[in-house]
C-alpha cells in the first residue's frame, strides 16, 4: 500500500489541532484541503481515522494509534530530510520548542532575538504550556523544563539563570495593617494568594534558613493558575489583600518601586534554574543544533531579562 507522506501529515496535523481549521491556521494549508487528504488517506487504509462533528475532530480508536507510531515516524523523516541543511551557508528550517509558560517569560526573551538575528532563516515555534508532553508525539523538536521533570532518556543543556529563588511579598498597606511575618509559621495566621501549577494540587510554601527546612500550608482568599494568572496574583498583592510568592524575577520590579514589601527574605528557597531538553536517540536537526550552539556560545544574554 503506497500512501502519499502528505496525507499522513495532514492527518497527524488535524489530529494535534483538533479540527480542520485549527490545522489550517498552524500549517498554513486550506481547511478543504486538510479535509480531502484525511478523506484520501482514510479511503487508502479501510478505516475511519477522525471522528467529526460540527464542534469538534477527534482521533477513533484506530486513528489515535496511528497518530502515536506516527509522530516519531515522521519526526525521524524530517530529521533525515535535515541533513542537507550541513550543506547550507546557514541552517533553515523549523524549530519548535514546547516550554512552561515562565521559561518564556522570564529566559526566552534574552534569547530569542539575538537567535533570530543570527539564523534569519530559522522559523521558530513556540509553544507555552506546563503540561508535560511527550516531545516527539507532540512533534516538538525539544522542550524547557526544571531538572525534577526531565526523562532519563533525555539530554538536558542549561538555559536562563542556573539559580532562581522564591520570593515572598506583600503591600506595605496589608504588612501595616496585620503585622509582618518573622518566622515561616506566623504565616498561617495571614490572608495568604497562593498559585498551583498545571495539574498539581496546591504545593506547600517552603522556606529554608541555615540548613533547617520549614514547609506551611497557609489559607488566604485567592488560589490562583501560576501558569497564566501570575499577574493576577500579584496584582492583588500590590492590591493589599495579602501576601503572595512567586518567581522573584516577577517580584522583584515592585520591590523596587516599593509596591511590595518583602517578606521573610532570609527565609527564600533557591532551586536549579532550567533546561533546554530533547531527546538523544535522534539526529539532532540543524536548527535546534544551532539554538544549543547560541545559547552555548552566548551566557551573557541567557538569564538576563
Amino acid at each position: 500500500m503506497r500512501i502519499d507522506l502528505g496525507d499522513l501529515n495532514a492527518f497527524v496535523t488535524v489530529a494535534r489541532a483538533g479540527g480542520f481549521r485549527e490545522g489550517a491556521r498552524t500549517s498554513g494549508a486550506s481547511a478543504s484541503g486538510l479535509s480531502e487528504a484525511v478523506r484520501r488517506l482514510e479511503e487508502q487504509v479501510g478505516v475511519r481515522l477522525l471522528h467529526r462533528t460540527t464542534r469538534s475532530v477527534a482521533p477513533t480508536e484506530a486513528g489515535a494509534r496511528l497518530l502515536e507510531r506516527l509522530g516519531p515516524a515522521l519526526g525521524e523523516v524530517e530529521a533525515a530530510l535535515d541533513v542537507v541543511n550541513i550543506f547550507r551557508d546557514r541552517p533553515a528550517g523549523t524549530l519548535k520548542l514546547n516550554v512552561p509558560v515562565i521559561a518564556a517569560r522570564l529566559v526566552l526573551p534574552a534569547i530569542v532575538p539575538g537567535f533570530l538575528a543570527a539564523y534569519p532563516e530559522i522559523q521558530l515555534e513556540i509553544i507555552a504550556e506546563d503540561n508535560f508532553v511527550d516531545l516527539l508525539a507532540s512533534g516538538c523538536d525539544a522542550g524547557i523544563r526544571y531538572d525534577e521533570r526531565l526523562e532519563q532518556d533525555m539530554i538536558a543543556v542549561p538555559i536562563g539563570p542556573r539559580t532562581q529563588r522564591f520570593a515572598v511579598g506583600a503591600a506595605p498597606e496589608y504588612l501595616a495593617r496585620c503585622g509582618t511575618p518573622e518566622h515561616p509559621r506566623d504565616l498561617l495566621s495571614h490572608r495568604c494568594l497562593r498559585g498551583r501549577f498545571a495539574n498539581r494540587s496546591l504545593p506547600p510554601w517552603e522556606f529554608v534558613r541555615d540548613g533547617e527546612t520549614v514547609r506551611v500550608e497557609p489559607n488566604g482568599p485567592l488560589v490562583v493558575s501560576m501558569s497564566t494568572a501570575f499577574d493576577l496574583l500579584i496584582a492583588t498583592a500590590i492590591g493589599g489583600a495579602g501576601i503572595a510568592t512567586s518567581f522573584e524575577e516577577l517580584l522583584r520590579p515592585h520591590f523596587e518601586t516599593g509596591a511590595l514589601v518583602p517578606v521573610l527574605e532570609d527565609w527564600w528557597e533557591s532551586f536549579p534554574g532550567p533546561f533546554l531538553y530533547y531527546p538523544g536517540r535522534r539526529l539532532v536537526p540543524a536548527p535546534l543544533r544551532a539554538f544549543i550552539d547560541f545559547v552555548k556560545a552566548h551566557p551573557a544574554q541567557v538569564g538576563s531579562a
